[in-house]
């Protein structure tokens, strides 16, 4: 079946719920996890830097297969790839719970990067094939509010579960959410989306991408630890370029290059979403080890101080869609990017004196920032293509967002590399982080004062 009619409000709810649903899975694990690193740590004698791939390993993973994956499900069906993402993370999650080793469960973790690509590289397309134009702001807030309420409730319940029962609660506890989303899926999506049906899917462009991107991005990641990063660093890059000719060679690429030649739109609402990850996804990481490692709260109460940034996001996300679907996107995006800005200037002043009001309330203005920014982006990049590519661009938009990821847990690497080395998470070891933890604060506050500049350059969204 081809693109699907478009379906009555009734039909559409299934829609909604089922994408909402797994969309809340992947940042309440990864929020959750982070809160359970010094645990995992001290169970498997794991130093910060091994401890770091972890949370690098799952987005390395699912930053090399969205592309590829959301142009597999335009051809094959986007329905179908996402129901399999759900059952693959979900299995993935169980075998992280019964981990034996650091090295097992990054092993995992790289599992559950790929069940992930297959869900956030078709749950926005299906979104915005199943709801016209004018509905697309208000059901993006909604999703978006979703995923940070997944963020929101990932310290909380990431932190309660690590105290009493547990790192490997954490991975459990997404088990019987995930069975339930697979049932709801396959018993109430009746519709399927394959926008690019019957065409070619690209192989070696699939490859020369995928080894590409995990050469580039593991060799940032490890170039201050490794010799061999640098090598891996070049290879990367050549190997993303021959990508990009090899596309522009072929009739059925994976990736659109016009898109980028000729959509401006569409170049500049990716960029700042790039921008805006790199500089904020490391945050989460950071601010736990400073609340757990140098101020000595538990991970219970570290989780209860970091809600008040997903908060925060979730209570204003739909507003910000709905918002974008009035103001055009790249006006509201841009005022989150300035906020954010702000907020992350203000924690590179972060000390041991720093009052855990200052925390609180500096976190809720990463949110607001956040919140602003995220849905009428999203809004801005999936308008500004037609309905044909709505997989390869909520996978690019996908790729940006985790190879922002990516960056900025590779940023954070090589300066506690640089500062710390292979400290062991102890008090002891708290002037190095703290030191680190501005340094990141520092670079990640000027990032993103770019990306108001990338934001601000989108242009307008046609709109009908």
């Amino acid at each position: 079946m081809n693109q699907a009619v478009p379906q009555t409000s009734t039909a559409k709810i299934p829609v909604l719920i089922v994408v909402t649903a797994a969309s809340f899975l992947t940042p309440f694990m990864g929020s959750a996890v982070n809160l359970a690193i010094p645990a995992i740590g001290q169970e498997f004698n794991g130093n910060a830097l091994l401890l770091s791939w972890v949370v690098t390993s799952y987005i390395l993973a699912s930053a090399a297969l969205l592309l590829p994956l959301g142009r597999l499900a335009d051809i094959v069906g986007r329905k179908k790839i996402f129901i399999w993402g759900v059952a693959l993370f979900t299995l993935a999650a169980l075998f992280c719970g019964f981990a034996w080793s650091i090295a097992a469960l990054i092993t995992f973790r790289v599992v559950q990067g790929i069940g992930s690509a297959m869900i956030f590289s078709t749950a926005m397309a299906i979104l915005t094939s199943a709801f016209p134009p004018q509905e697309r702001g208000k059901v993006l807030g909604i999703n978006v509010a979703t995923v940070y309420t997944g963020l929101s409730l990932g310290p909380v319940l990431g932190g309660f579960l690590n105290h009493h029962l547990g790192w490997a609660s954490i991975f459990f506890f997404n088990v019987p959410i995930g069975i339930a989303i697979l049932l709801f899926a396959t018993l109430k999506l009746k519709e399927e989306w394959a926008g690019a049906q019957g065409e070619k899917f690209d192989f070696p462009g699939a490859g020369l991408y995928i080894i590409g991107l995990l050469a580039f991005m593991y060799g940032m990641s490890s170039i201050a630890t490794q010799q061999i990063a640098g090598y891996l660093l070049v290879l990367g890059v050549i190997l993303l370029a021959l990508f990009i000719r090899h596309e522009q060679q072929v009739s059925q690429p994976i990736l659109q290059v016009s898109l980028f030649s000729q959509n401006i739109t569409f170049v500049f609402s990716n960029l700042a979403a790039l921008i805006n990850y790199s500089a904020t996804f490391a945050v989460g990481f950071l601010l736990s080890l400073h609340l757990q490692v140098v101020m000595g709260y538990d991970s219970q109460i570290a989780g209860l101080i970091l809600l008040s940034q997903p908060v925060v996001m979730a209570a204003l996300s739909p507003f910000a869609g709905r918002l974008s679907d009035r103001v055009e996107p790249r006006l509201v995006a841009s005022w989150g990017m300035g906020l954010t800005t702000l907020g992350l200037l203000l924690f590179a002043f972060l000390s041991k004196a720093t009052p855990l009001w200052l925390i609180i309330a500096n976190l809720m203005l990463l949110g607001t920032g956040f919140a602003l920014f995220s849905s009428p982006n999203s809004n801005a990049v999936m308008s500004s293509v037609e309905k044909k590519y709505y997989g390869v661009a909520s996978s690019t938009l996908g790729t940006m967002r985790l190879t922002g990821q990516a960056a900025s847990m590779a940023v954070v690497t090589l300066i506690i590399a640089l500062y710390a080395g292979n400290v062991a998470l102890t008090p002891e070891a708290a002037d190095m982080l703290i030191k680190s933890a501005k340094t990141a604060f520092t670079v990640g506050g000027l990032t993103c004062f770019a990306g108001i500049f990338a934001s601000l350059a989108r242009g307008n969204v046609k709109r009908p």
